[in-house]
């Protein structure tokens, strides 16, 4: 089963797909992050993302997708921003028919490293481990995507499950 892990943004959306491959094993199909130009209008950056994010779910057919949750800071205008990005993300996967499963960055981390307070680059490293890849994966916002999709196909046993009861 193929997982799409989004993490959310206006100016780089993270993206990363893992699949299953048996006996729990993990591995990175592909990862990257949607741009967009700085100073573009709101909307436009939207309907880049749109695009691009419509783009990758023809070409990787995901059977789900991990999308973080969103999360507030101090800084109102960002947040807003990331509101206005998860939107479009969450239209496209349900245009797409593909279920959608939100994490919190607290779950993600405690899924990934076994510590809800980890830092970036311990979450890279974990990343980098479970999927048995050479290097961490770049940039940032795609190695937050994957570890997205980790929390996801950890999870999805016990939601299914669950589900079953």
């Amino acid at each position: 089963m193929r997982t799409l892990g989004i993490d959310p943004g206006t100016a780089i959306m993270g993206w990363g797909v893992v699949a299953e491959v048996g006996g729990g094993t993990l591995q990175s199909i592909a990862h990257g992050a949607l741009t967009t130009p700085a100073g573009s209008e709101p909307a436009h950056r939207l309907l880049l993302l749109y695009q691009g994010l419509t783009g990758l779910l023809r070409e990787y057919h995901p059977a789900a997708a991990a999308v973080e949750e969103l999360f507030f800071s101090r800084n109102v205008t960002t947040a807003l921003a990331v509101g206005q990005a998860r939107g479009v993300v969450l239209l496209a996967l349900a245009q797409a028919d593909i279920p959608i499963y939100e994490y919190k960055p607290r779950a993600v981390k405690q899924a990934v490293a076994g510590y809800g307070a980890a830092d970036k680059r311990q979450m890279q490293e974990m990343v980098r481990l479970t999927l048995g890849l050479d290097a961490r994966p770049r940039p940032d916002d795609a190695a937050d995507a994957l570890a997205i999709a980790i929390c996801h196909a950890y999870t999805a046993p016990m939601l299914r499950r669950i589900a079953e009861q």
